[in-house]
Protein backbone atom coordinates (compact mmCIF):
# COMPACT_ATOMS: atom_id res chain seq x y z
CA UNK A 1 0.00 0.00 0.00
CA UNK A 2 1.20 3.15 -0.84
CA UNK A 3 1.81 5.60 1.40
CA UNK A 4 -0.26 8.84 1.79
CA UNK A 5 1.47 12.39 0.94
CA UNK A 6 1.42 13.28 4.90
CA UNK A 7 3.52 10.54 5.84
CA UNK A 8 5.92 11.50 3.72
CA UNK A 9 6.89 14.84 5.35
CA UNK A 10 9.67 14.01 8.07
CA UNK A 11 7.92 14.17 11.50
CA UNK A 12 11.05 14.54 13.73
CA UNK A 13 12.11 17.62 11.57
CA UNK A 14 8.82 19.80 11.58
CA UNK A 15 8.42 23.02 13.01
CA UNK A 16 5.49 25.54 13.61
CA UNK A 17 4.31 27.16 10.71
CA UNK A 18 1.80 26.90 7.78
CA UNK A 19 2.45 24.27 4.52
CA UNK A 20 1.49 23.00 1.69
CA UNK A 21 0.22 19.81 1.95
CA UNK A 22 -1.46 18.78 -1.04
CA UNK A 23 -2.81 19.72 -4.09
CA UNK A 24 -6.06 18.45 -5.71
CA UNK A 25 -7.96 18.65 -8.61
CA UNK A 26 -11.68 18.93 -8.51
CA UNK A 27 -13.26 19.36 -12.10
CA UNK A 28 -11.31 22.14 -13.16
CA UNK A 29 -10.67 23.44 -10.52
CA UNK A 30 -7.55 23.18 -7.33
CA UNK A 31 -8.54 22.50 -3.95
CA UNK A 32 -5.12 23.15 -1.63
CA UNK A 33 -5.05 21.38 1.61
CA UNK A 34 -2.72 23.55 4.67
CA UNK A 35 -0.80 21.76 7.81
CA UNK A 36 -1.56 24.58 10.10
CA UNK A 37 1.02 23.35 12.49
CA UNK A 38 1.10 24.77 16.22
CA UNK A 39 3.64 22.79 17.89
CA UNK A 40 6.48 20.68 17.08
CA UNK A 41 5.54 16.73 16.55
CA UNK A 42 7.11 14.28 18.88
CA UNK A 43 8.84 17.24 20.75
CA UNK A 44 6.01 19.33 22.87
CA UNK A 45 3.12 18.26 24.12
CA UNK A 46 0.11 18.65 21.69
CA UNK A 47 -2.54 20.44 22.40
CA UNK A 48 -5.35 19.80 25.05
CA UNK A 49 -8.08 17.96 23.47
CA UNK A 50 -10.31 20.87 25.03
CA UNK A 51 -8.36 23.47 23.91
CA UNK A 52 -8.02 21.98 20.11
CA UNK A 53 -11.86 21.25 20.68
CA UNK A 54 -12.55 25.41 21.48
CA UNK A 55 -9.75 26.55 18.82
CA UNK A 56 -11.65 24.44 15.83
CA UNK A 57 -14.72 26.38 16.78
CA UNK A 58 -13.27 29.71 17.28
CA UNK A 59 -11.11 29.50 13.40
CA UNK A 60 -13.54 28.31 12.09
CA UNK A 61 -15.94 30.70 12.68
CA UNK A 62 -13.29 33.74 12.01
CA UNK A 63 -12.18 31.98 8.49
CA UNK A 64 -16.14 31.57 7.87
CA UNK A 65 -16.60 35.20 8.52
CA UNK A 66 -14.27 36.64 7.01
CA UNK A 67 -15.13 38.64 4.00
CA UNK A 68 -11.72 38.24 1.60
CA UNK A 69 -11.45 34.37 2.73
CA UNK A 70 -15.31 33.19 3.67
CA UNK A 71 -16.21 31.80 0.33
CA UNK A 72 -12.87 30.15 -0.28
CA UNK A 73 -13.15 27.87 3.02
CA UNK A 74 -14.28 24.20 2.87
CA UNK A 75 -12.52 22.56 5.70
CA UNK A 76 -11.09 23.92 8.60
CA UNK A 77 -10.67 21.22 11.67
CA UNK A 78 -8.00 19.68 13.62
CA UNK A 79 -5.00 17.10 13.03
CA UNK A 80 -5.06 13.41 14.79
CA UNK A 81 -2.26 14.01 16.17
CA UNK A 82 -2.96 16.99 17.99
CA UNK A 83 -0.41 19.11 17.05
CA UNK A 84 -2.19 21.19 14.37
CA UNK A 85 -4.82 21.81 11.98
CA UNK A 86 -5.59 21.52 8.58
CA UNK A 87 -7.29 24.40 6.66
CA UNK A 88 -8.60 23.34 2.82
CA UNK A 89 -9.11 26.27 0.63
CA UNK A 90 -10.83 26.21 -2.79
CA UNK A 91 -7.43 27.43 -5.34
CA UNK A 92 -3.77 27.31 -5.07
CA UNK A 93 -1.86 29.81 -3.07
CA UNK A 94 1.77 30.03 -1.57
CA UNK A 95 1.17 29.43 2.19
CA UNK A 96 3.23 32.82 2.55
CA UNK A 97 -0.49 34.69 1.36
CA UNK A 98 -1.78 32.52 4.52
CA UNK A 99 0.51 34.38 6.51
CA UNK A 100 -1.93 37.36 7.63
CA UNK A 101 -5.15 35.60 7.51
CA UNK A 102 -3.67 32.70 10.22
CA UNK A 103 -2.10 35.55 12.24
CA UNK A 104 -5.17 37.26 12.67
CA UNK A 105 -7.42 34.52 13.03
CA UNK A 106 -5.10 33.52 15.94
CA UNK A 107 -4.69 36.91 17.81
CA UNK A 108 -8.54 37.18 17.21
CA UNK A 109 -9.18 34.54 19.83
CA UNK A 110 -8.28 36.45 22.34
CA UNK A 111 -11.08 38.95 21.94
CA UNK A 112 -13.81 35.96 22.01
CA UNK A 113 -16.01 35.83 25.33
CA UNK A 114 -17.75 32.44 24.22
CA UNK A 115 -17.02 29.89 22.35
CA UNK A 116 -19.18 29.68 19.20
CA UNK A 117 -21.59 26.61 18.81
CA UNK A 118 -20.87 25.61 22.32
CA UNK A 119 -24.37 24.79 23.04
CA UNK A 120 -26.03 21.21 22.55
CA UNK A 121 -27.87 21.85 19.97
CA UNK A 122 -25.06 22.91 17.85
CA UNK A 123 -22.13 20.48 19.16
CA UNK A 124 -21.34 17.10 19.40
CA UNK A 125 -19.99 17.77 22.70
CA UNK A 126 -20.35 20.73 24.05
CA UNK A 127 -19.02 20.06 27.26
CA UNK A 128 -15.67 19.67 26.40
CA UNK A 129 -14.34 23.26 25.65
CA UNK A 130 -11.30 25.28 27.32
CA UNK A 131 -11.10 28.65 26.10
CA UNK A 132 -8.88 29.76 28.42
CA UNK A 133 -6.33 27.35 27.35
CA UNK A 134 -7.40 27.81 23.75
CA UNK A 135 -6.31 31.82 24.31
CA UNK A 136 -3.14 30.34 25.68
CA UNK A 137 -2.11 28.18 22.47
CA UNK A 138 -3.53 30.91 20.09
CA UNK A 139 -1.40 34.10 21.37
CA UNK A 140 1.45 31.15 21.70
CA UNK A 141 1.17 30.73 17.83
CA UNK A 142 0.19 33.98 16.85
CA UNK A 143 3.32 35.08 18.16
CA UNK A 144 5.47 32.47 17.26
CA UNK A 145 4.70 33.88 13.66
CA UNK A 146 4.87 37.52 14.55
CA UNK A 147 8.66 36.30 16.06
CA UNK A 148 9.47 34.40 12.47
CA UNK A 149 7.93 37.16 10.13
CA UNK A 150 10.26 36.53 6.97
CA UNK A 151 11.66 33.27 8.08
CA UNK A 152 11.52 31.05 5.08
CA UNK A 153 11.13 27.79 7.33
CA UNK A 154 7.82 28.36 8.36
CA UNK A 155 6.73 27.75 4.84
CA UNK A 156 8.26 24.94 4.03
CA UNK A 157 7.75 20.87 4.79
CA UNK A 158 10.96 18.67 5.47
CA UNK A 159 10.78 15.90 3.37
CA UNK A 160 11.60 12.52 4.33
CA UNK A 161 13.17 10.64 1.62
CA UNK A 162 12.36 7.05 1.39
CA UNK A 163 14.39 4.17 0.25
CA UNK A 164 12.59 1.55 -0.92
CA UNK A 165 14.19 -1.97 -0.70
CA UNK A 166 14.02 -4.88 -4.04
CA UNK A 167 10.94 -6.50 -2.11
CA UNK A 168 8.87 -3.07 -1.49
CA UNK A 169 9.86 -2.14 2.12
CA UNK A 170 10.17 1.60 2.94
CA UNK A 171 12.96 3.24 5.07
CA UNK A 172 13.41 6.98 6.52
CA UNK A 173 16.26 8.68 6.28
CA UNK A 174 15.30 10.69 9.70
Amino acid sequence: MELIQSFSVDHTRIIPGIFTSRVDRVGDRSVTTYDVRLKRPNIEPVIDVAAMHSLEHIVATYLRNDPDWKDEVIYWGPMGCLTGFYLILKGERAPQELYGLMRDAFRSVENVREVPGAAPVNCGHYLMHDLAMAKWYAREFADYLEANDGNDSIFEYPRAKRLVTDDGQHFFDS
